[in-house]
């Protein structure tokens, strides 16, 4: 089983907690965390267009290479929509505390 996804739905946490209890802000903590987590994917996934069609070379790559759904797996998704989702139910749970 890949833990991942789980390891980095922690990790997102604790900066969205740490932002939230230093600025009140749970929203922007949520949003730092996850924007974190869905530019990694995203690179990664342009790294694996680049392995896949053009033998490495970076240059040879289209703007949406990294967009491509030839590239994203189901664990890369899981990556940043598991993290994403319960940095949400955080900020939900702190809106109404």
């Amino acid at each position: 089983m890949d833990w991942t996804p789980l390891l980095h739905a922690l990790i997102a946490v604790a900066c969205q907690v740490a932002v939230g209890l230093a600025s009140g802000n749970w929203w922007l903590g949520a949003a730092l965390a996850c924007t974190w987590w869905m530019a990694r994917e995203h690179t990664q996934a342009e790294y694996r267009w680049i392995a896949q069609f053009t033998d490495g070379k970076r240059i040879d790559m289209p703007w949406w290479g990294g967009f491509d759904s030839a590239v994203w797996t189901a664990g890369s998704v899981l990556d940043w929509v598991v993290p994403a989702g319960v940095c949400l139910i955080v900020w939900a749970f702190m809106g109404r505390v």
